[in-house]
């Protein structure tokens, strides 16, 4: 791909300013462990700026009429649709993620996100009469923005677009290793004529430029998306403030097959959704319980599903799994299989080390453990990879329990007839539950409980977020 030349500034207050300070680091291609371009490491100063155009450009784009703010989204709608490619090659390029997943999945979802928020921004009541009280939703200030680089635009989507709906201004900080589809995110907001100080790009990294945009005194509102580590120092430098923080953060999703279920399907279909994205979701469903009777049944269905995958160069068609995002996470899923193996799961396929044939680039083998039990470090932790464990049960009330029995509670999944799943799913603690595999539902709130996160996205849920609620008592008096 064309490398743009912009990965040397930050977009702020309307134009590609170079940084005030800061250094440089290296964009990696995962798959070939190259250096392929080098993106500017913005400081406090550089975050400071930012945040000060966001200020000042504030209270005229919050008075701006909704349909105005909608008419702007549907401009960077279509500035998005128009470098497409461009972001499906940036995808491939700093992720290493297979093209097509890249174009049919990547892409889609901040097309999809955008798209999404304009529907519900068409409908959105922002004032109501109760009684005599006049109750309106506003803009809620300056939203500081901080996405993670596993999916960019999905992330960098559903936070832009619902603030712009809102009335909000803002500050966003796109990971500092995948950031070369923040800075075309720039571009196509510059492209479909954002105001100037409305949107505004520092890359950074979390301690110096997330550490300030979650503690400045001018930024109202935090929207973080990553790992529950660095969730809880966003809450932490938000806290003097008492600035509004909405975190998505890890998971460690349950998903249940019940006796009722297809096994073939649910089996073969919970690899899939495990394996997805090279394993890098923060809902993926990672623990399959499975009814113990027919549990080993379930590894070979699962060993055929894992095996079926092709994983290699991101660039030929027959690839379906690429990469890890690094070194480091390699080492941490390595680690993690390591000790699946260590303490007496069963190794049902994959393993430690590279995939047969790859010997550089950060792949890591389909892995599938059986004869989980609930206590196992690959039970608990979140790997963050194409790691699978089964778990056998012996009574629905004990795979229930043991599902709901995690620090996450993100999402859950649940397979098996319609009735039964339903009855199944009401019962578990994570903030969406997937009954049957559905198809993606981007009008549905996404977030989740305990240390997943606080907060809701997509959609109306996402502008929800981004508002404060104000009440005119006595508007309807006489």
């Amino acid at each position: 791909m064309t490398i743009s030349d912009n990965l040397s500034r930050f977009y702020i207050n309307g134009e590609w300013v170079a940084p005030l300070g800061g250094g440089r680091l290296g964009v990696e291609n995962p798959a070939t462990e190259e250096i392929v371009a080098e993106v500017a490491l913005g400081t406090v100063e550089d975050a400071d700026r930012a945040i000060a155009a966001a200020r000042a450009a504030f209270a005229g784009f919050a008075a701006t009429p909704a349909p105005e703010r909608l008419a702007l989204l549907r401009r960077i709608l279509d500035a998005y649709r128009d470098r497409a490619e461009d972001f499906a090659q940036a995808f491939t390029t700093e992720m290493g993620a297979p093209l097509a997943f890249s174009r049919e999945a990547q892409v889609w979802a901040g097309d999809a996100h955008i798209e999404a928020t304009i529907e519900a921004a068409e409908r959105f009541t922002w004032e109501e009469m109760r009684g005599t009280t006049l109750v309106m939703r506003e803009a809620i200030g300056v939203a500081g923005l901080i996405t993670p680089w596993n999916w960019p635009m999905n992330q960098i989507a559903c936070k832009v677009a619902p603030a712009i709906a809102a009335g909000c201004t803002m500050v966003l900080k796109p990971s500092e290793i995948a950031p070369l589809s923040g800075i075309l995110f720039a571009e196509i907001m510059a492209a479909a004529g954002v105001p100037a100080g409305v949107f505004n790009l520092v890359n950074g990294t979390g301690p110096e430029v997330g550490a300030r945009l979650s503690s400045h005194p001018d930024i109202d509102f935090v929207s973080f998306t990553g790992s529950t580590r660095a969730g809880i120092e966003v809450a932490r430098n938000a806290a003097p403030t008492v600035k509004r923080v909405a975190q998505e953060l890890g998971g460690k999703s349950p998903n249940i097959i019940l006796a009722s279920a297809d096994l073939e399907a649910a089996v073969a279909g919970g690899v899939e959704g495990c394996f997805g994205n090279s394993g890098q979701s923060c809902d993926a469903p990672t623990r399959m319980f499975v009814p113990r009777a027919v549990h080993s049944q379930a590894l070979e269905i699962a060993r055929a599903a894992a095996e079926a995958m092709v994983t290699g160069d991101p660039l030929a068609d027959a690839t379906t799994l690429g990469p890890v995002i690094s070194r480091t996470q390699w080492d941490k899923i390595q680690a993690l299989i390591e000790a699946g193996i260590a303490e007496g799961a069963t190794l049902v396929t994959g393993g430690t080390g590279r995939p047969e044939g790859l010997n550089r680039g950060w792949f890591v083998k389909p892995t599938v453990f059986g004869d989980v039990t609930h206590d196992m470090t690959i039970a608990r932790e979140e790997i963050f990879g194409p790691v699978l464990s089964i778990l056998p049960y012996d009574s629905e009330e004990e795979a229930i329990i043991q599902a709901n029995d995690s620090v996450y509670g993100l999402a859950a999944y649940v397979q098996g007839a319609p009735d039964h799943a339903n009855a199944v799913a009401r019962r578990l603690r994570a903030g969406q539950v997937q009954i049957n595999y559905p198809d993606w539902d981007l009008h549905a709130p996404f977030g989740g409980y305990r240390q997943s996160g606080n907060g809701r996205e997509y959609a109306d849920w996402g502008i929800h977020d981004f508002t404060e609620v104000k009440a005119l008592v006595g508007h309807g008096g006489a």
